[in-house]
């Protein structure tokens, strides 16, 4: 009878940790995607669709450079997360100090090279005349402060792998504000347009990279010394993991860009709507975005205190809980549709991929949500390279061939229904190809186990759930 009992406990406090730090986590992520949307706002304020649709595209850019930060978010957070589970705080004291400064130099060339390649990037995407000027010079203002907006994603991961929801939080909460504060004074009452936005960009920047490092050195134990053989030495094992993660991030932008220039054909309306929807996406689902970094940690955890069994418990417990959020939020959405478009001043065509994305396409986020779970549970359990590439297949061979063919027929709004249908093929054969590594890892383990002594150690209380 006790052991049922222990069971459903443990399953009990699985989900309710899964929720606390996917809520929690959820607000400080939210808050990097609400910087984008608070721009698009005011500056759809401005009524002129040629501003609205730069932002559209520059969106799709600076995509890129976050994505580059959460995949090097995943890596540190790993290494520290399975320093915790193991009891072993010095060293994930020096893992989180050489992940961070390792960030910052990998996220300065990372920025380097993309800003000298805007002009080309901007091309690409399909921006012409005065939309790729403005584009072009919001972009060129924008991308040299993005390594400070990946250290504090970066300093997010730290603090949820020692399970301080609330201050990892706080992280970008803080940026938010700063910028909700900025935007309406550069943008509407100093009249200075993209470059109001860019400039209040900066000084959310800086708040974010500023109250990511101060907790850490405030409350778990500061930083290790580190010297440039220590970061030479940390760099392998880190990109280990970071290196398939960040490939991993990077298919989502790709598909965006892919999907941007099919748009394009269609117009700066289509553009504006699409990326509109675009900036809805992650604040609306941000407890699903914030759902793969915070299982990763509870996956990690329990990795390294030998419990396949929770591991297991956290995945199916992780789909559920995205399950039911997507459907109250989607339920949100479609009823306050009307409300939504009405705030962005969107008409015509805008209006109508608003509304088309307040609706079905909101629902099918959810084999998206399938992918987030199975990808984190991957990178943590030694198959980084398999989820990379389920979301390049995703955004690939699950975006354009279906993109193109409903294109075709319901032109800018078919080509987001077929974004979308793609993604129900690949969340299925993501979820089957993560239980069998957990299969894998299980059987390893079991082989390469000693003889029974004593019940397994227990995780550290943040993951001992």
């Amino acid at each position: 009878m006790a052991a049922p009992q222990q069971a459903k406990f443990v399953q009990g406090n699985l989900l309710r940790h899964i929720a606390v730090m996917s809520l929690s986590s959820s607000v400080g992520l939210m808050a990097i995607f609400v910087v984008d949307l608070i721009n698009m706002i005011y500056i759809s304020w401005l009524q002129d669709p040629v501003k609205t649709a730069a932002i559209g595209y520059a969106g799709a850019v600076l995509f890129f450079t976050t994505a580059f930060g959460i995949g090097l978010s995943v890596g540190v957070s790993a290494r520290v997360a399975r320093a915790i589970g193991e009891r072993d705080m010095d060293l994930a004291r020096e893992r989180a100090t050489a992940g961070l400064i390792l960030s910052i130099l990998f996220g300065v060339i990372f920025a380097a090279v993309v800003w000298a390649a805007l002009p080309a990037i901007v091309g690409v995407l399909g921006a012409e005349g005065r939309t790729a000027a403005e584009t072009l010079w919001y972009l060129q203002l924008m991308t040299p402060m993005q390594p400070l907006l990946m250290a504090g994603i970066v300093a997010t991961g730290i603090l949820r792998s020692h399970g301080d929801a609330r201050r990892s939080m706080m992280v970008t909460v803080w940026g938010a504000v700063v910028l909700a504060m900025l935007d309406p004074i550069l943008i509407l009452w100093a009249d200075l347009g993209l470059t109001g936005a860019a400039l209040a960009g900066w000084g959310s920047r800086i708040a974010i990279i500023v109250m990511g490092i101060y907790p850490i050195w405030k409350n778990y134990g500061g930083f290790a010394p580190v010297t440039r053989r220590s970061l030479t030495e940390a760099a392998g094992p880190l990109m280990t993991i970071s290196g398939p993660a960040i490939l991993t991030q990077l298919a989502t932008p790709v598909g965006q860009a892919i999907i941007t220039r099919m748009v394009a054909g269609y117009g700066e309306q289509a553009v504006a709507g699409m990326a509109i929807a675009g900036r809805l996406t992650p604040v609306a689902f941000g407890i699903i975005f914030a759902l793969s970094g915070a299982v990763g940690p509870i996956f990690g955890q329990n990795l390294g205190a030998g419990r396949i069994d929770r591991v297991r418990r956290a995945f199916l417990d992780a789909m559920l809980f995205a399950g039911l959020v997507i459907v109250g939020m989607s339920a949100l959405l479609f009823f306050a549709r009307s409300e939504i478009a009405a705030v962005f001043h969107a008409e015509g065509l805008t209006r109508d991929l608003v509304f088309l994305f307040c609706g079905p396409l909101s629902l099918l986020f959810f084999f998206n949500a399938m992918i987030f779970v199975a990808n984190a549970l991957c990178n943590n359990l030694g198959a980084a390279f398999q989820s990379t590439m389920v979301n390049w297949g995703r955004h690939t061979l699950g975006t354009v061939p279906f993109a193109l063919w409903l294109g075709t027929y319901w032109g800018a709004q078919g080509i987001l229904i077929g974004q979308a249908v793609g993604g129900i093929l690949f969340g299925l054969v993501a979820v089957w190809l993560a239980w069998r590594v957990i299969g894998r890892v299980e059987k390893r383990r079991a082989a390469v186990a000693p003889a029974p002594m004593a019940a397994a150690p227990a995780a550290p209380e943040t993951a001992a759930v």
